[in-house]
C-alpha cells in the first residue's frame, strides 16, 4: 500500500534492471518507456540522484495518473543504479481548491513545476541544470548505437557592449531572438537547444553526420545575423561566433564537448567574429 511501483534503474544507459542472487543486471526494457511518451525525461531525478549522490523527489504524470516519484542511488561497485518508488497521487495530492480527483489543475502546476526547474525563465530554451543532467546521457546512448552526437557552442558578439550602450532591456530582447533564431535552426524531435549562461548557448546535434553538423551551424549563424533588433531611429545587427565539435569513433564526457567546442568558438571570435 505504500508504493504502486518499485524498480531498479541504470539512469545513465536509461535500462530496467534486474537484481538476482545479490547482483544486478541490465535488461532489455528502456527505462523511459512506462511513461509512455517516446522520449527521454526532461526532468529526470534519477540522473540527478546519481550524479549527486543524494534523493530526489519529483511530481510526474502519464495519460492517466499523477505519480510521485522517489529516486534513491544504491552504491554499487560498477553500475549506476537508481532505486525507484512510484506512488500515485492522482487522488491524494492535494494543492489549492477544486475537484481533486479531477486532477486538472494538479497537471498543470507539475507541468509548470518540472519547466521551472530546466528552462532558462527568459529565453524558454533549456538551461544549464539540463545541458548538466542530458549531455551525458546523449554521449552514453550515441557510444552504444555507435552514432555521432556534436554539440555547437554560440557566443554573441560584442553582448557586453549591446549592453552598456542600450541597456540590459535591450539585451534580453538581443538574447531573446538569437534563441528564437537557434530553435527554429534545429530539429525540434531529435536535437535540444539550452541557454548556458549569460550570452552563451550549446546545441546538441544528435545522430547527425559532421558535413550536416557544419551546415546546421552554418544555418544558426545566419540566422542570427540576419537579426534586426529596432532602437529609437536605429536598427542593432546581431551576430555570432561559433564551435563544433563531433563525437563520432570515440566518446568524450560532456566536459569535454563543452570544451572542446568552446575553444573552437573562441579561435572564431579571435579570428574575426561572425
Amino acid at each position: 500500500k505504500m508504493y504502486d511501483a518499485v524498480r531498479l534503474v541504470d539512469p545513465v544507459h536509461k535500462k530496467v534492471l534486474e537484481y538476482r542472487d545479490r547482483s544486478m543486471g541490465k535488461t532489455s526494457r528502456i527505462c523511459y518507456d512506462y511513461w509512455g511518451n517516446g522520449g527521454i525525461c526532461d526532468n529526470c531525478i534519477s540522473v540527478r540522484a546519481h550524479c549527486e549522490n543524494k534523493s530526489y523527489i519529483k511530481l510526474e504524470q502519464d495519460q492517466d495518473a499523477i505519480m510521485l516519484v522517489t529516486a534513491i542511488p544504491i552504491e554499487t561497485d560498477d553500475t549506476a543504479a537508481v532505486l525507484e518508488l512510484f506512488k500515485n497521487a492522482t487522488d491524494s495530492m492535494m494543492i489549492g481548491t477544486g475537484n481533486y480527483n479531477d486532477g486538472k489543475e494538479m497537471r498543470h502546476i507539475i507541468y509548470d513545476m518540472n519547466n521551472m526547474i530546466i528552462r532558462d525563465h527568459l529565453t524558454s530554451l533549456y538551461n544549464r541544470r539540463f545541458v548538466d543532467d542530458r549531455l551525458p546521457v546523449d554521449i552514453v546512448k550515441a557510444t552504444v548505437a555507435e552514432q555521432p552526437l556534436s554539440t555547437i557552442f554560440i557566443d554573441i558578439d560584442n553582448m557586453k557592449t549591446i549592453n552598456d550602450t542600450y541597456g540590459h532591456i535591450t539585451g534580453d530582447l538581443v538574447l531573446k531572438q538569437v534563441a528564437a533564431a537557434v530553435q527554429n535552426s534545429i530539429r525540434a524531435d531529435l536535437d535540444w537547444a539550452a541557454r548556458y549562461g549569460g550570452d552563451e548557448f550549446i546545441v546538441c546535434l544528435n545522430n547527425m553526420e559532421e558535413d550536416e553538423v557544419l551546415r546546421i551551424a552554418e544555418r544558426v549563424r545566419s540566422n542570427i545575423s540576419s537579426i534586426e533588433v529596432p532602437i529609437q531611429n536605429e536598427k542593432i545587427r546581431i551576430t555570432a561566433s561559433l564551435g563544433v565539435q563531433t563525437m563520432s569513433q570515440s566518446s568524450f564526457t560532456a566536459e569535454e564537448m563543452i570544451r572542446r567546442a568552446d575553444e573552437k568558438m573562441y579561435q572564431e571570435k579571435k579570428d574575426g567574429k561572425n
